[in-house]
Parts: structure tokens; C-alpha cells; sequence
């Protein structure tokens, strides 16, 4: 579990299009059906299973489970994942490879600098609400060129610098302007934006059906670190 944090002040804006957008997805159905993962009911067993998976994934004896054409045919139909991962875009890390898992078992969605927009709150509310996650992670990494950029504010090309407003947060929180304790306090901000932002992820937090976390995925070592609880 994430620590209690007092939260970064959003805009005017983005406060009212995020809050718009997960008001209007409180009418959402019930998950399509329990996770089909073998033994995974709650949250601190989703956890658990992707602390297990990454440190498979470290000590180099993945089982790659749920690869096979036989998985693929299986979840064709309906997909019920355990866990819903808000990821970093950064090529360097395969979600699915980082936590050994497979087909069907993962309900990713990738930003640089895994940001929150009105985009990833609903999807995240459908992979939890509808699908029925029963853990969301928010995935930062070491070396995060969006956190990078964002310390720096230089100019730079397109509206690359579009994503440096929701990482700001975290640069104003962070006096040592320190690039991996950037990272990680955005983690932070990005985890409480989606508890509190979204009625539909704080309302089954509150039921004690999801849990929201965050970890650091470090580049050179392969490890994820969960953030202390």
C-alpha cells in the first residue's frame, strides 16, 4: 500500500476533466467474471504473485507462464486480469517480461512518465471496475527520460513538453530536484491522482477490492521496488 500523501493541487482544468470523466463511469457494470489466475482473489495475492514474478524474472528462472497458443485461444473470448499496470512508455520495460507473467494476465497501459490523464483514469476504472484488476501499480523506472526533461523545462520539440506539466508535481515536491527521488515521488503523485480522482478506483478501494501501489523498476538490475507502504 502507498503512504498517505497530501496531494499536489491539480489545475482547474484537469481537476474538472478527470473528475468528469470517472463520474460518468460509476455506472460502469460489474466485473465480466473472476480472475482466472489460479489462486489470486485478493489484492495482496496480486501483489505477491508480481513481487514473486520479478524476482523470478531477476534470479534469471522465469516460468513464462500463460505464452502458450492454448492461453492465447483461452482468453480469446474474455480477458480477466489480476493486475492493472500504469507503465512508463520507455522501451526498457516489457511489463509482462518484468513480472513473468503472460497472456491475459496484465491490463497494461503505457505513458511517458507514467502520467495521469482523463484517458488512463478510464481505462483504468474499465480494467478494474469492469474487468475486475484487483491491484493497480503505477510503474516508474530509473533513468526516466520524461522526469529528465521535465527537471530540466528546456525547450524542447512538438508537444513533448505537454507531458512535463504532470510531472511538475513531483519536481516542486522534491527539493533536491535529485532525478531517481523525482521519479519516485512522481510515482507518488501519479498513485494518489488515481485513488483520489476517480470515484469508481477510490470507491472499490474503500470496499477493499483494489489496492493501488507504486514500484521503481530499476534499469540495470531488473528489480522492482515497491514504495514503502
Amino acid at each position: 500500500m502507498m503512504m498517505a500523501q497530501e496531494q499536489p493541487t491539480l489545475s482547474r482544468r484537469r481537476a474538472l476533466s478527470l473528475l468528469t470523466l470517472s463520474a460518468a463511469a460509476v455506472a460502469l457494470p460489474s466485473p465480466l467474471r473472476a480472475s482466472a489466475f489460479p489462486g489470486i482473489f485478493t489484492p495482496d495475492a496480486a501483489l505477491q504473485e508480481l513481487i514473486a514474478g520479478n524476482r523470478r524474472f531477476v534470479e534469471g528462472r522465469p516460468v513464462g507462464p500463460n505464452r502458450s497458443m492454448a492461453r492465447i485461444r483461452d482468453v480469446a473470448a474474455a480477458q480477466s486480469p489480476f493486475a492493472a499496470v500504469l507503465s512508463c512508455a520507455d522501451s526498457r520495460v516489457p511489463v509482462e517480461i518484468v513480472f513473468d507473467q503472460g497472456f491475459g494476465d496484465l491490463f497494461v497501459c503505457r505513458a511517458a512518465g507514467n502520467i495521469v490523464t482523463p484517458e488512463i483514469i478510464g481505462s483504468m476504472e474499465f480494467g478494474t471496475r469492469v474487468l475486475g484488476a484487483k491491484l493497480l501499480v503505477v510503474l516508474g523506472h530509473t533513468g526516466c527520460g520524461a522526469v529528465k526533461a521535465a527537471i530540466a523545462g528546456d525547450a524542447v520539440p512538438g508537444q513533448i513538453s505537454t507531458l512535463f506539466r504532470h510531472i511538475q508535481p513531483a519536481v516542486e515536491r522534491t527539493p533536491t530536484r535529485e532525478m531517481e527521488a523525482v521519479a519516485r515521488e512522481n510515482v507518488r503523485v501519479q498513485a494518489g491522482l488515481l485513488r483520489d480522482a476517480s470515484p469508481v478506483i477510490a470507491g472499490l478501494v474503500r470496499e477493499r477490492k483494489l489496492q493501488v501501489v507504486g514500484g521503481v523498476y530499476d534499469l540495470s538490475t531488473g528489480r522492482v521496488t515497491m514504495l514503502p507502504a
